[in-house]
């Protein structure tokens, strides 16, 4: 178990002390082995520097009428900066976490009054009403939706009269997102295996983590029931096949990633040497981190975050199998090589990258509720 841990703080000490040209490393590891407030500060300035920003924009609807071409700011007043909807609600997910975890940490008053400013009780009921407009039952569903619920886990999570009412504020809009995503998953027959937004396993993590924290077993159970639906047979997964050119998620590791959830240890560790049975072999090249070539592309940007996905979801994986499983070291090696290709170069250098890649990497160092 120890050298498990050690494992993780290898990842964060390897970030530390990676330099590339003209790029400070992202990330330091404390002497604890945790992250320090400085260091997840580097993020936070990331967010903060986009949550308000509202050009340039993606707005990703559907026009109905003219009343449907206004700026951001007032089709979605929560949540209209970070280039698109989905990125400035994970960018207000990660000024949460950071301001709950590091309190004290200089960036913890701008990181609330962010949050002060957006999550007004005015500005969610704009947000639902847009929400529940004509021509958008299919909005941001699943990766904006699932984001939207991690945020309402992390402000609940948070022991803090400004957090619970942030909270109050979010669950009119929080109750909905969910209740169509109820209304969906029965509905959709088949999973969908892309590597970008429109990928079901990642989502149901994300989802499923919220019904765990909300007490919400009717969910908990409509997501543990399609997961096996859409993935309990799945065999041989192609991981030779990843990455596709634009992924930021691996359909193969985010599903086992969630059915670690789903499976107990034993159950999961049998049903993962027929999913991955790469893993059965010692081999150090199994999973390499993907090459980025151009960071200014926003498409081709998306690798950066993919190494940062799969080096958490490898965390996890490991952390759904039996304590002794020799698989354990392999996935913790390769989540290492994944964060340690990563993480210098999450900074705001490029808007394509900057406006959402620090969720991901404080997704990352900060896996653990």
């Amino acid at each position: 178990m120890k050298r498990l841990c050690n494992r993780r703080t290898a990842i964060l000490a390897l970030a530390a002390g990676l330099q590339l040209p003209q790029v400070q490393a992202a990330a330091v590891a404390a002497p604890a082995g945790g992250v320090t407030a400085d260091a997840a500060g580097r993020f936070v300035t990331l967010a903060l520097a986009c949550v308000h920003q509202e050009y340039p924009n993606k707005i990703g609807h559907t026009m109905s009428s003219d009343r449907d071409a206004l700026p951001p700011r007032l089709l979605t007043p929560a949540f209209y900066g970070c280039y698109d909807w989905h990125s400035a609600v994970h960018g207000h997910w990660l000024l949460a976490r950071a301001a709950r975890r590091w309190p004290s940490a200089a960036f913890a008053a701008d990181a609330r009054a962010a949050l002060q400013r957006s999550l007004s009780a005015g500005n969610i009921a704009a947000e639902l009403l847009y929400y529940q407009g004509d021509g958008r039952a299919s909005f941001e569903r699943p990766y904006g939706l699932a984001w939207l619920l991690a945020l309402a886990t992390e402000l609940r999570r948070w022991n803090d009269p400004q957090a619970a009412q942030w909270a109050r504020n979010l669950e009119p809009l929080e109750n909905a997102v969910a209740a169509r995503l109820a209304e969906w998953l029965p509905k959709l027959r088949y999973p969908v295996r892309s590597g970008e937004h429109s990928q079901t396993a990642f989502a149901l993590g994300l989802v499923r983590d919220w019904a765990v924290a909300r007490d919400h077993p009717q969910m908990r159970q409509l997501v543990d029931q399609r997961a096996n639906a859409y993935y309990r047979q799945d065999r041989a997964c192609p991981l030779s096949y990843e990455p596709s050119g634009e992924d930021f998620l691996s359909p193969c590791l985010a599903e086992a990633d969630l059915m670690r959830r789903v499976l107990a240890p034993r159950e999961f560790a049998a049903w993962l040497s027929a999913f991955l049975p790469q893993l059965q072999r010692a081999d150090a090249r199994w999973l390499q981190p993907a090459i980025v070539t151009d960071r200014e592309d926003p498409k081709l940007a998306h690798l950066d975050g993919l190494n940062l996905s799969r080096a958490w979801m490898l965390q996890g994986i490991a952390a759904g199998l039996p304590h002794g499983d020799p698989r354990r070291v392999r996935l913790l090696r390769s989540a290492s090589a994944h964060a340690s290709a990563a993480l210098p170069w999450v900074t705001g250098e490029h808007y394509s990258g900057g406006h959402w890649l620090g969720t991901f990497a404080l997704y990352l160092v900060t896996m653990t509720p």
